[in-house]
C-alpha cells in the first residue's frame, strides 16, 4: 500500500481551462489526473451528436489534449481518469488509441466503463415495475418518454475501482459521479473496502472538492478574491489523499491561485442539498462532520469525515424535448436607459398579444440594471445608469409563435423609444428546450460493464 497519492483535477466541466490538464501533468508530480465534463445537459447535446454521428457523443476536446499529455503520462506513470465519454465511450477510447498510435506510443491499456446509458431500455425497465417517477414532481416518466433525448444512471466509484484492477492506463467512462472519479483511486491504492464508511465518505468529499476544478484555489471566490495571485495561470486543486481517508487540498506551487481554509470551505457548500445526507451511490457522506485546517500555505487538511451506508438506488439523468425558447437584446442609452428599456418591453408585450401568440412563458431583463440581482436591483437609482440591454426571452410548445416573436425585436429600433443600438448577432433563432428528470432506479435494474482496449 502507498503511504500516499496525489489526485489533480483537470476539468471541472466541459469548456473548462484548456491548459488545466497539461499544467497539472507538467508543474509537479502526480498520480492521477482526473477530468470531469459532464453535467446533465452536456449528456444531451452528446446525444444529439451521437444521434447525428455514430463515431461522436464524448467531449471532443480529449482527443488533441491526449496528444498533448500521454507521452508526459506515460513517462511520469500519471493514470488518467475521465468521464468525457458521455454516451459514446467506445468511440471516446477509439479516438484516443488512434492518437496514440500518431504520436508513436507503442503500449497503452484504456479500459471503458458502460452500461449508464439506458435510453434504449426504459420500456423494459417501466415493465418491471419502475416508472422512473421524477423526484420533483413524482409524476411518470410515461407522459414524455417519447420526448427523450438522453437517460444515464449516475455510477459510482467502485465501477471505476474495477478497471483499475485490470492495469488501465486511462479509463474513461460514460455517467459517473463527479465524486467517484478522485475516491476510486483511493479505494484502488489503499485497499478501502465496500463498507468502509467514513473512508468512503472521506474521499467523496475530496472528490467533491476537486469536481469544480478551479473554483476550489481561488476562481469564482466569494471572500478577498482580490488577494488571488496570478489568475491567468491559476493552478486547480490536488487531493493529497493517505490510506485513513485525511486529504491534503493543494497545488503545484509554481501555478496561481490559492487553497486556504475559506477557498475550501466554499467549495465544500457548493450544491450539497442536505449537509448530513450527501447521497453518492458508494455511501452517504455527512458533511457537518467535515473538519478543515490551514496545514502550510496552500495547504488546507480535511479530516473527520464521517459516511453511513448508500441506498438502494441509483440516480438517472434524463433530458427531454419540451418545446422551443428565443432570446431578443436592444440596447438602450442614456438619458432615460431604463425608462425606455421599459416601455420598449411593454410595446413589444402589447403586440405578442395583439398576434395572439402562445406562450408559456415571457421574461425580461435589464441587462446593466436587474439581470443579476432581479428585485433587489431596485435598490439602484436607474437615473444613474448609462445604458440598459433589453433582453427578453421565451418559451412555447408552440414553433410558430416563438419565430414570429423573433420577427418582433428589430421592428422596435424604429417604432418604439428612441436611443436605441441594433441588436446583437442579427436576428434571435428558436431553439429546442431541453428540459431535466431525475429520477431513482434500483441498483438491481442496472449493471455496469468494462471493457478494455489495448494498444499493444
Amino acid at each position: 500500500m502507498k503511504e500516499k497519492i496525489r489526485i489533480a483535477s483537470g476539468q471541472g466541466f466541459w469548456g473548462d481551462l484548456i491548459e488545466a490538464p497539461y499544467l497539472q501533468v507538467t508543474r509537479g508530480q502526480i498520480d492521477y489526473l482526473v477530468m470531469d465534463y459532464l453535467a446533465e445537459v452536456t449528456m444531451s447535446i452528446l446525444q444529439k451528436q451521437k444521434n447525428k454521428n455514430p463515431l461522436l457523443g464524448y467531449a471532443k476536446d480529449i482527443p488533441p489534449l491526449m496528444k498533448r499529455i500521454l507521452p508526459v503520462c506515460i513517462e511520469k506513470g500519471i493514470k488518467i481518469i475521465t468521464n468525457g465519454g458521455g454516451v459514446n465511450p467506445y468511440a471516446c477510447a477509439d479516438a484516443v488509441i488512434e492518437v496514440a498510435k500518431e504520436i508513436g506510443i507503442k503500449k497503452l491499456i484504456v479500459a471503458v466503463v458502460s452500461g449508464d446509458d439506458i435510453l434504449n431500455k426504459i420500456d423494459a425497465i417501466i415493465s418491471s415495475g419502475c416508472e422512473l417517477n421524477n423526484m420533483d414532481s413524482g409524476e411518470p416518466i410515461t407522459g414524455i418518454k417519447d420526448k427523450l433525448l438522453s437517460a444515464n444512471v449516475y455510477f459510482g466509484a467502485f465501477a471505476i475501482v474495477e478497471a483499475l484492477k485490470q492495469s488501465a492506463d486511462i479509463v474513461i467512462t460514460g455517467r459517473t459521479t463527479d465524486t467517484g472519479l478522485t475516491l476510486a483511486p483511493m479505494i484502488y491504492e489503499f485497499g478501502w473496502e465496500e463498507d468502509d464508511y467514513n473512508k468512503l465518505a472521506a474521499g467523496t468529499v475530496a472528490g467533491h472538492i476537486l469536481e469544480c476544478g478551479a473554483q476550489a484555489t481561488g476562481g469564482n471566490f466569494l471572500g478577498d478574491w482580490e488577494s488571488i495571485e496570478n489568475f491567468a495561470e491559476i493552478g486547480f486543486p490536488i487531493a493529497e489523499a493517505y490510506p485513513n481517508g485525511e486529504t491534503i487540498i493543494t497545488k503545484h506551487d509554481s501555478l496561481g491561485g490559492k487553497v486556504s481554509f475559506e477557498t475550501i470551505a466554499e467549495q465544500i457548500v457548493y450544491e450539497i442539498g442536505d449537509p448530513k445526507m450527501y447521497i453518492t451511490p458508494d455511501c452517504i457522506a455527512d458533511f457537518t462532520t467535515i473538519k478543515l485546517e490551514n496545514a502550510g500555505a496552500n495547504r488546507v487538511r480535511v479530516y473527520n469525515v464521517k459516511g453511513y451506508k448508500p441506498t438502494e438506488s441509483y440516480k438517472v439523468s434524463c433530458s427531454y424535448e419540451d418545446g422551443f425558447s428565443a432570446v431578443g437584446t436592444l440596447t438602450y442609452s442614456a438619458p432615460a436607459a431604463l425608462k425606455k428599456a421599459d416601455a420598449a418591453d411593454k410595446i413589444l408585450r402589447k403586440r405578442l398579444e395583439l398576434l395572439d401568440l402562445k406562450f408559456d412563458e415571457v421574461h425580461t431583463e435589464y441587462v446593466g440594471f436587474n439581470s443579476c440581482n432581479g428585485s433587489l436591483a431596485g435598490k439602484t437609482n436607474p437615473d444613474d445608469l448609462n445604458e440598459v440591454v433589453l433582453r427578453v426571452g421565451v418559451r412555447s410548445k408552440d414553433y410558430k409563435s416563438v419565430d414570429r416573436f423573433t420577427r418582433e425585436i428589430a421592428p422596435l429600433i424604429l417604432t418604439g423609444p428612441p436611443a436605441v443600438t441594433g441588436f446583437a448577432g442579427g436576428r434571435p433563432k428558436p431553439s429546442e428546450v431541453v428540459a431535466y428528470w431525475p429520477a431513482l432506479i434500483p441498483k438491481s435494474l442496472v449493471e455496469h460493464q468494462i471493457k478494455i482496449m489495448s494498444l499493444l
